[in-house]
């Protein structure tokens, strides 16, 4: 098996001379390598014009290993040979070392254009301590040239103990043309094409390791000579290669797809070619706002103010990725811009989200898929591009939002989110620590006016039927999550959830399509109706066939057989209500919607009918409601209460009263809106 290994090409501000004459410091010992222990000189020539120096070494290794192992193995050391080329007329070095320890079991080949960058500055600095900051180049001595005779044997002898580089090596190695001249007195920033100039990486690239440095090169040469199209620039390889660990393999995985990807769906034209539809431009709360301490370009979200069901059921699940991803595209473009004005890397943007109104609306079953879709996208094609997220006055709702969202998101991004909960972010370890204090946005008690749309609620006359999506693969998700009930007077529609684990969670979301209903939670503890064998389950939502369903019997006392949890809520026609209950006591929780004509009060005494033939006779007395019930499990919440903890402590007290509340009594949080 043959293992290549491509090394990093270091281009210095530094003349050659300068830099060859560092690098024979090197030798025969390295302080700054404590396994390199020594080295002799084996072989040496030298031309007679001086230009051509060829010297081969053994050199001497101590490896760190186990005594054991050493003794099992008969070696104390480990032995290679190494022998370098120096051609002072062209201005390369070439090396080329092989092993002669375990020769008879591996053979290792070295061939390469070595240079070694902190070793190299290391012993650039020494020479600039000892007063040599400039060497001469070579030129021909002005002496009688060679007969042929004496010619033709320096070069045999050259040729003898030269080194046979590929020419892929030889154009990668220390050419005199890229390197500057000695009396420049700016360094010379590389141009596109001297992309590993070292003043080029320390501007656009930051600090990368000799290995890092080796996976960009790798990568990018595999895709100049494989990829067909447009190829990333480096700063996007390299977020590729972070978000894989520098794994190359994997991270050539999931840039060929993205690659794929952004040309099927012409992505890299979409800040040219698509304009946002103007519901976008009223409605969606974000927009990019100067940047934070770091110079990344700073993103704000007003979450809790936005309209998301009204969005999608304006827009569609693919209007609004679309526009998530321009708002991406425009990031890259940012971070680029802020490179060149900070002087430094800026490879990813902060986003700060504003959670002030957020409610059980924004956890909108369809909404809720369209979020988790946007997210597996943005993952997938844009990794390492979120530096920090900043999430403000979050809500008691936030916990059930993050238990539903926070699987779907990286280890490596969700490490990078701070959460506030109320106004803890004007505090210490805070917002200031992050951004400048003449930028914060003005409805977070800044002095700086931020122009992000407001948002509100979209008019349900700009929403799209399920028809017009019907090309977009979406009508709304309601013919799979969403069911339909009639509820008569006298004939509630009831749907039974068994909790095993107290502390689970409760969640709700429906609208009320036809006159006015009033909806009650109960729990018993035992199941209202006979039930078969395998019916219910842990968590497991029950509702027997037709679209209305009745399941507290007559002969039911309430307090005695059952009992309510929630205060009746009266929800008029027109309204989409959203919830949630965190479970008290394991058991049998039935959801009710019951017909309203009176004070909740009185209708919770309403007799029941046993005709419901009767009362469908009556259409004034029957309304319709759509609903999507779910159960988050105690120990999914309770892990998503601890995930929030870890990241800012200045949530753990919204964590602490969401838990407690839970444990203390009955917790729930319902909004309510009018879709009209």
């Amino acid at each position: 098996m043959v293992q290549k290994y491509q090394s990093p090409v270091r281009v210095y501000k530094y003349p050659f001379e300068l830099i060859m004459a560092a690098y024979e410091r090197r030798f025969p010992t390295c302080p700054l390598i404590p396994m390199f222990v020594g080295s002799d000189t084996v072989n040496e020539f030298k031309s007679e014009d001086g230009a051509i120096h060829v010297i081969e070494r053994r050199c001497k290794l101590d490896v760190d290993a186990p005594r054991l192992l050493k003794k099992i193995a008969g070696v104390d050391y480990v032995y290679f040979v190494q022998k370098n080329s120096l051609n002072s007329r062209e201005r390369t070095l070439h090396i080329e070392a092989y092993n002669e320890t375990f020769s008879n079991r591996v053979i290792i080949n070295e061939h390469c254009c070595y240079t070694g960058k902190e070793i190299i500055e290391y012993y650039l600095r020494q020479l600039e301590e000892e007063g040599i900051t400039f060497v001469p180049r070579w030129t021909a001595p002005s002496i009688t040239p060679c007969s042929d005779t004496s010619l033709s044997s320096c070069k045999k002898q050259a040729a003898s103990m030269a080194v046979v580089i590929p020419d892929a090596a030889l154009k990668e190695g220390l050419s005199g043309d890229a390197l500057s001249s000695p009396s420049a007195p700016e360094p010379v920033v590389g141009t596109p094409d001297d992309k590993l100039d070292a003043d080029y990486i320390k501007r656009y690239l930051g600090d990368l390791t000799p290995l890092q440095e080796s996976c960009l090169i790798r990568l990018r040469q595999w895709l100049q000579e494989t990829h067909k199209g447009k190829i990333p620039k480096d700063e996007h390889i390299l977020r590729f290669l972070r978000a894989r660990d520098f794994n190359i393999d994997k991270a050539r995985e999931i840039m060929c797809q993205s690659l794929t990807w952004r040309k099927q769906h012409q992505v890299d034209y979409i800040l040219e070619t698509w304009t946002p539809p103007q519901v976008l431009q009223d409605y969606y709360a974000g927009g990019w706002h100067h940047h934070d301490k770091d110079g990344r370009p700073l993103y704000v979200l007003r979450l809790g103010q936005m309209d998301t069901k009204g969005l999608v059921r304006a827009l569609g699940e693919e209007a609004l990725l679309r526009y998530v991803l321009s708002i991406n595209e425009e990031g890259l473009r940012r971070c680029e811009e802020n490179t060149k004005v900070f002087g430094r890397p800026i490879s990813s943007w902060t986003c700060l989200v504003d959670l002030e109104g957020l409610n059980m609306r924004h956890l909108w079953r369809p909404g809720v898929k369209a979020l988790l879709r946007i997210i597996e996208v943005v993952e997938a094609n844009y990794p390492e591009t979120l530096g920090r997220l900043l999430i403000l006055r979050a809500p008691r709702v936030f916990p059930v939002l993050w238990t539903l969202v926070s699987p779907f998101i990286d280890d490596n991004t969700r490490r990078k989110f701070l959460i506030y909960a109320g106004n803890d972010y004007q505090g210490p370890g805070g917002l200031l620590d992050y951004i400048d204090k003449e930028i914060i946005p003005d409805f977070l008690s800044g002095e700086c006016m931020c122009e992000v749309p407001e948002g509100g609620l979209v008019p349900k006359s700009l929403y799209r039927t399920a028809e017009e999506l019907e090309n977009e693969d979406l009508k709304l998700w309601t013919e799979t999550i969403y069911q339909s009930a009639s509820v008569f007077k006298g004939a509630p529609h009831e749907i039974l959830i068994q909790i095993v684990d107290a502390s689970s969670v409760i969640t709700w979301d429906f609208d009320v399509c036809k006159g006015d209903i009033v909806f009650n939670i109960y729990h018993s503890k035992r199941s209202p109706q006979p039930a078969k064998k395998d019916s219910l389950g842990a968590h497991s939502i029950t509702s027997p066939g037709g679209n209305n369903v009745q399941l507290i019997d007559k002969v039911w006392q309430l307090g005695r057989d059952y009992s309510m949890v929630e205060s009746p809520l009266i929800c008029k026609e027109g309204e989409s209500v959203q919830g949630s209950h965190v479970t008290r006591w394991p058991g049998f929780y039935i959801l009710q919607w019951k017909f309203h004509s009176m004070p909740a009060c009185a209708a919770s005494s309403l007799p029941r009918v046993d005709d419901v033939l009767a009362s469908l006779q009556v259409s004034s007395h029957k309304c319709k409601v759509m609903y999507y019930t779910e159960v988050i499990g105690s120990e999914d919440f309770r892990g998503s209460m601890t995930s929030l903890e870890s990241s800012h402590s200045g949530f753990s007290q919204l964590s602490a009263a969401t838990t407690s509340s839970s444990q203390s009594h009955s917790s729930s949080m319902i909004s309510r809106w009018r879709f009209c």
